[in-house]
């Protein structure tokens, strides 16, 4: 059993500053245990595991692994729609998809456990979302974006600046099609942080690809 201490821990893990997907797509070359150990090295502060494709013994055996090695980073560790296998991870939270179930249907017994952040698109819904007591809004996609299939356009960064004042005190996370080349951008927009995909899977180095962001980003004051 998790001790009250390691739930402290894990509750106060921040999630601010370069997120990574690691995910089971099969456009890239690493797997996720071996993608999520080069961020890491490279300095990301979250690690979401991302699972489309396999069952959930394999995301449960990834999970566990990813917990390890995060808590080795000092990194925290999200897990994508699914409370209970991030309970089971002992992950620091659940990442929930506006097609996932509401914040509300977690049980209040596990959110002490487990920090909630949750996908938006539009201004309507940060502003539903901000009601929800989240621990972090994930706006985009920002800019166009390969990584994902969505139904919706890239929103820029005059619809970030508005979301971040919409959503506040509640932390915005920028994603969707982001390079270090938008970082600033993204930071004067209001953003406490930025989610990458195939800027780190899909570099030939994702170590060095998550640690340049990683380094442009921490040039600019903490939020």
């Amino acid at each position: 059993m998790t001790s009250p201490t390691t739930q402290a821990a894990r509750r106060l893990r921040p999630l601010t500053g370069l997120h990574v997907l690691v995910d089971d797509s099969i456009h890239w070359k690493w797997d996720p245990i071996e993608l999520a150990r080069e961020a890491c090295r490279g300095g990301a502060r979250v690690i979401q595991l991302r699972c489309k494709r396999n069952a959930d013994a394999q995301v449960l055996r990834w999970g566990l692994a990813l917990r390890q090695l995060t808590r080795e980073a000092d990194a925290a560790l999200m897990i994508n729609d699914r409370f209970d296998l991030a309970l089971l991870c002992e992950a620091d939270g659940v990442h929930l998809g506006q097609d996932d179930l509401p914040p509300a249907s977690i049980p209040s017994k596990f959110r002490s456990q487990l920090q909630i952040g949750r996908s938006t698109h539009n201004l309507e819904q940060v502003r539903k979302a901000a009601t929800q007591g989240l621990d972090y809004i994930a706006f985009g996609p920002l800019f166009g974006t390969t990584s994902k299939q969505s139904t919706y356009e890239e929103r820029g960064l005059a619809a970030l600046k508005q979301v971040c004042a919409a959503a506040a005190p509640t932390p915005v996370i920028a994603i969707g099609g982001i390079d270090s080349a938008h970082l600033a951008s993204i930071h004067a927009a209001g953003a406490a942080g930025f989610a990458v995909i195939g800027a780190v899977a899909g570099a030939d180095d994702p170590g060095l690809a998550a640690q340049s962001l990683h380094e442009a980003w921490s040039r600019f004051p903490t939020r």
